[in-house]
């Protein structure tokens, strides 16, 4: 039976639901029964979606979750639902997708979105602080207006519902098929030409992007695509993004020139610098990108593995409730080392709030590196979000096998095979799932499943990674192909819990699900189901063209592939 009078999240598993179980909210789970209740009570739903590591989110606890005169509104209200954004990322997906089309911008996290008793989001916002402030209102004050709004207006509201998922449904045109090198041109023109990446700030390291410019330079041979790319890999490994103590890279930068970073370190992001980096070694082999590439794998083998022995999710920005504290340094702390100043910028006025964010201007000796860590071990670390996620741990697993071809003699290979073993004894033998309901599974959990299978089966030529990863695609194509629409639902078509069939065709925090899985197919030569995806991707792509990335890269290779050419990344060779 729903308790809705009281705080449930002291019985979800989740690192950030834990991280609000004492909040005086009713806080309650996305659940059949929750949603039962505001529809059988016609209540409005505050759903409030975040994760462990998110700084924002922390804010907007500590100022509201844990106020209780704020609380005692939102339990008055509305049903209070939250959830973790890494354990339903077709939630995060779905309302994200709905903030951007009620307010025509991005969205973010915290995500805080208003839904009618149905389910079906009505208007929502990202952070709103306590106090109206920078042109923002309070958010008391934004929780009784929606309520108000909500009573006056609640038939009309709850009308709206065909309207919102016309509007959110995707839009496609009868394109088959069209060169694909003007749309990566496209790109091209709003990079940053001297900085890196995207024009402006903040800086984001858009792997997505990246990798698909290195497949075209391996394809075509062309300088225009590498540049960039060379470019990002130097600002991501020299700047204040990179750890330069313990390896890793932090999730963005607020500034245009890499320098300040928002401290969280995800397991995506490093794991897919660690892919890019690895291909980007196979065009130069200069040392001190291999020296990077193994900083991070060790550093992700020493401090991202859980109880389980997988790879945890992330660790937070903050600690003893300071934003960076753990990374940056005090000039007083490092000025006595001796000749600091020939391998970072130091200055005694720091580059952040008076600290220092350590820039490389050479590659430092391990005597100064070992001096630095020996001070920042006095420290308290970042918390860490020590859940598992199916594919993220896949991707990883790629990225072993990728760091394998550049670096052969460091066990990398072995370590991918091992960490493939624990995953077909607790998820393939057995179900496969996304975090940690057994219930829940995603396209992504599928499409990174079997690609490193695929890239186990080319690594090592055994031929059960072939058969199980066909095996495993058929099954894929049955639990979440929609037939009438050509593409793959990101959950289950028999297990959808939301009020609309969420397609995604986009990248996002990792490469999108649609366009790994048609890679997939083409490697395993299913390609009747292969073409009808190709197809279905090329009609979305002249509209979404700038969020999908990776697709350009899967329908090239599909092309490719198909029309009798022996391809691979490194590029391709006509059949003779």
């Amino acid at each position: 039976m729903i308790q809705i009078n009281k705080n449930i999240l002291s019985e979800d598993l989740s690192p950030y639901l834990q991280q609000h179980k004492d909040n005086p909210v009713n806080w309650q789970i996305w659940s059949k029964e929750t949603l039962e209740f505001a529809k059988k009570n016609k209540k409005p739903i505050l759903l409030s979606i975040g994760y462990a590591s998110c700084h924002w989110c922390h804010v907007m606890a500590h100022e509201s979750f844990e106020d209780k005169e704020t609380a005692g509104i939102m339990n008055q209200l509305f049903v209070n639902i939250k959830v973790d954004r890494e354990e339903r990322p077709d939630l995060d997906f779905i309302f994200q997708s709905s903030f951007q089309l009620f307010n025509q911008t991005g969205g973010g996290w915290p995500l805080t979105m208003f839904l009618d008793e149905n389910g079906v989001p009505f208007m929502g916002g990202t952070y709103f602080p306590k106090d109206a402030k920078h042109g923002l209102p309070s958010f008391k004050e934004v929780l009784q207006k929606v309520s108000d709004a909500y009573k006056d207006q609640r038939e009309k509201i709850v009308n709206q519902k065909d309207l919102i998922i016309k509007s959110l449904n995707l839009k496609k045109n009868s394109v088959l098929n069209q060169d694909l090198e003007p749309i990566l041109e496209m790109s091209l023109s709003h990079l940053d030409p001297v900085k890196g990446g995207y024009k402006g700030a903040p800086k984001f390291p858009t792997f997505n992007l990246y990798e698909t410019l290195l497949y075209f330079y391996n394809i075509t041979n062309n300088s225009k695509y590498l540049k960039p790319v060379e470019l990002i890999v130097k600002q991501l490994c020299s700047k204040g993004i990179y750890d330069h103590i313990e390896g890793g890279i932090a999730r963005y930068t607020v500034d245009a020139d890499w320098v300040i970073p928002h401290f969280e370190k995800m397991l995506y992001d490093n794991a897919q610098f660690i892919l890019l980096l690895s291909k980007y070694c196979k065009i130069n082999s200069d040392n001190y990108f291999k020296n990077k590439l193994e900083q991070t794998i060790e550093f992700l083998k020493k401090n991202f593995l859980n109880k389980e022995g997988f790879l945890g999710s992330a660790y937070d920005a903050d600690s003893d409730g300071e934003e960076g504290k753990y990374y940056v340094y005090s000039y007083n702390e490092i000025k006595d080392i001796e000749n600091i100043g020939d391998y970072f910028e130091i200055k005694p006025e720091g580059n952040w709030e008076k600290k220092i964010i350590l820039i490389e201007k050479v590659k430092p000796t391990e005597e100064i590196l070992k001096k630095l860590l020996q001070i920042r071990s006095k420290r308290n670390k970042p918390f860490f979000d020590d859940k598992t996620q199916l594919d993220l741990n896949c991707l990883m697993i790629s990225a072993f096998i990728a760091t394998n071809e550049i670096l052969p003699n460091k066990g990398y290979l072995k370590l991918a095979e091992e960490f493939f073993l624990k995953i077909e004894k607790k998820y393939i033998k057995k179900t496969i799932h996304h975090s940690y309901s057994k219930h829940i599974v995603f396209i992504e959990d599928y499409a990174f499943l079997i690609n490193a299978i695929n890239d186990l089966s080319d690594a090592t030529m055994n031929f059960k990674y072939k058969d199980l990863a066909r095996k495993l695609s058929q099954e894929t194509v049955d639990k979440f192909f929609l037939k009438d629409k050509n593409i793959f639902q990101k959950n289950p078509k028999n297990n959808n819990d939301t009020f609309f069939e969420p397609i995604d065709i986009g990248d996002n925090t990792i490469p999108n699900g649609n366009a790994i899985m048609l890679i997939n197919l083409t490697k395993c030569g299913m390609m009747d189901e292969a073409k009808k995806l190709s197809l279905s991707l090329n009609g979305y792509l002249n509209i979404y063209k700038n969020h999908m990335m990776t697709a350009i890269r899967a329908l090239d290779f599909f092309n490719n592939i198909n029309s009798g050419k022996n391809c691979n990344e490194q590029g391709c060779k006509l059949h003779e």
